[in-house]
């Protein structure tokens, strides 16, 4: 279990940078930049502007080097399994070697991201990557799902007491509140925890959405998607169930880089957000009052009219029925009043009413 006193408060919301993120608040979108810059400075800073103009809420990089998340081994543990998606890179060290984000970009980035005014933070993969967005007075970390079992590095990251948002594609259970548990102890409050299927591209039936859902109770923590499948069906089926942030893979339409395959190009990004505001809006409140686009409707509704004429003080059964618009008395008359007179002269077409009607003394 979590060792956390507050266990019986559910986490309503946590603050990224200086947006409320969690219960009642708008998804809080992030566009993955990953290895999507091609080795191309200028197009990582395009994919920053673009991603600002689809409506994205933050653009997260990947910090390492070739180094430092691996071995330049060639023995047969570091070498891509064939039928992967990135085999042609033979090794995981020309793997990253080729997608990481140079270090001395990073603070390009940071500013470019500063004057667009959109939120900007990185996945760190040792403790030297910690200190160099520190640097950079970052505002918050993204574990990203296989460092999940690094609990050094977790631990590192905890001390800055930041908040920390953490995908969960290869852990069990045990790992995830290890995970949590080591975040809480170092001093991190605010922790956002990633529903991830770490298969590239996600195949539908094993993302179990409901998973996402059960994180708030079982964690108290702020829960969301980190999606890996094709489209945008997955994303906003997570928002449909009310997922606090949604990180999507953000890639330039026609670029064939190291994470494309899986990726949305800036047009789908933006019409995707646009889906996810308007699912945000239809989930609305509860509330049972009629609304007043509704309201304009009322000749929808049933309601008691006079179908024939009736003369002053004559009995006005059989006279009357219930049908559109919803003018009249409402249909919970329809048999009270089967007694009784009319009040005036009645022409076929006007509205049962108090008005209209009397009782026959």
């Amino acid at each position: 279990m979590i060792n956390d006193a507050s266990l019986y408060i559910v986490m309503k919301y946590v603050t990224l940078n200086k947006t409320r993120v969690g219960k009642n608040y708008p998804t809080y979108v992030i566009a993955e930049l990953s290895g999507n810059h091609g080795g191309d400075l200028e197009k990582a800073l395009e994919i920053i502007r673009k991603a600002k103009d689809a409506g994205t809420n933050a653009v997260k990089l990947q910090t390492y080097t070739a180094d430092t998340i691996t071995l330049n081994s060639n023995k047969d543990d570091f070498l891509i399994p064939s039928s992967n998606p990135w085999e042609s890179n033979n090794s995981l060290y020309n793997l990253y070697k080729e997608a990481y984000t140079p270090w001395e970009w990073h603070e390009v980035l940071y500013k470019e991201a500063e004057k667009l005014e959109i939120d900007i933070f990185s996945s760190p993969f040792d403790k030297t990557a910690v200190d160099l967005l520190e640097e950079l007075n970052t505002k918050m970390y993204k574990i990203a799902s296989p460092e999940i079992f690094d609990i050094g590095l977790i631990e590192y990251v905890a001390k800055t007491k930041k908040p920390v948002i953490l995908s969960t594609g290869l852990a069990n259970k045990k790992d995830i509140e290890l995970a949590i548990n080591t975040l809480k102890d170092g001093g991190c409050k605010e922790i956002v925890l990633l529903k991830c299927t770490t298969a590239y591209p996600a195949p539908f039936n094993e993302v179990n959405l409901k998973t996402m859902v059960d994180y708030e109770n079982e964690f108290n923590v702020v829960s969301g998607l980190s999606d890996h499948t094709l489209g945008t069906e997955v994303p906003l089926a997570a928002a449909t169930l009310g997922a606090a942030v949604i990180e999507k893979h953000f890639v330039i339409k026609g670029d064939d880089t190291v994470d494309s395959f899986f990726s949305l190009d800036a047009e789908s990004f933006k019409d995707m957000i646009i889906k996810i505001r308007n699912i945000e809006k239809s989930l609305g409140v509860v509330d049972y009052s009629v609304s007043k686009e509704a309201e304009k409707n009322i000749w929808a509704k049933r309601s008691l009219y006079f179908y024939k004429d009736v003369k002053k003080n004559e009995k006005i059964l059989n006279s009357y029925k219930s049908v559109r618009p919803g003018y009249g008395l409402h249909p919970k008359y329809f048999d009270k009043i089967k007694d009784y007179i009319a009040a005036k002269d009645i022409e076929a077409g006007d509205r049962v009413d108090w008005d209209s009607i009397k009782k026959d003394i």
